[in-house]
């Protein structure tokens, strides 16, 4: 018997209840800004009174909660696959790029500016950190030892289990910054009117941070 099989009518209604709510909340996001999202909107969207979506949803936060552990899934499922097939730094890269350009919303839900008063929860971390580490494998040390790799030696909370030296957290903290800057500033439209091709920007960093 398979697990959708096991389940009851109501937790199947329940889900696909979540499950719509969770695309309306996607196209508020699309439409107004993350900030702007709203459970009673949502609720009148789907033809049910506020009360009863907050049945499926305690609250915003969780509603948040929700699409962040979707966006983060959908990126580490994404990278994994990438890994999976053979691709190196560089194919990795460039798959976080047609990733966010798919669905640029989903991209600064999880990378743009935080939204007020939210914080997420330790899982939804455990799930970027899946995401960082996917890239980490593919970094190489960076020689000689640089300011950053000697502070990491002694400060590295974030990958204390992972067996990457110094230098190779070193080398993903400088392609992962950069990478994302080039990123948010295009995905936010500041490129706009530049008259030049941010994939060309993108590359450019790309070349200058691959051993």
């Amino acid at each position: 018997m398979t697990r959708a099989d096991s389940t009851t009518p109501r937790e199947r209604y329940r889900a696909q209840v979540r499950a719509e709510a969770l695309e309306h909340a996607w196209e508020q996001i699309a439409t107004a800004g993350s900030s702007a999202l709203s459970l009673n909107a949502i609720a009148k969207q789907m033809g049910m009174s506020g009360p009863a979506l907050y049945r499926y949803f305690a609250n915003r936060d969780e509603l948040i909660t929700e699409l962040v552990r979707e966006a983060y899934r959908s990126l580490a499922d994404t990278l994994a696959t990438a890994a999976a097939s053979g691709a190196d730094l560089a194919g990795l890269a460039r798959t976080l790029r047609t990733w966010a350009l798919a669905d640029p919303q989903r991209y600064l839900l999880v990378y743009g500016t935080p939204i007020p008063g939210y914080r997420a929860p330790e899982d939804t971390t455990a799930i970027s950190q899946e995401i960082a580490a996917t890239l980490l494998n593919a970094c190489t040390p960076a020689t000689p030892a640089t300011p950053l790799s000697t502070h990491l030696a002694t400060h590295r909370t974030w990958a204390a289990d992972h067996p990457a030296p110094p230098e190779a957290l070193a080398h993903f903290f400088t392609l992962w910054t950069r990478l994302h800057g080039v990123l948010s500033l295009e995905l936010a439209g500041h490129f706009s009117g530049m008259d030049f091709d941010p994939e060309v920007l993108f590359e450019s960093e790309l070349a200058t941070l691959l051993p």
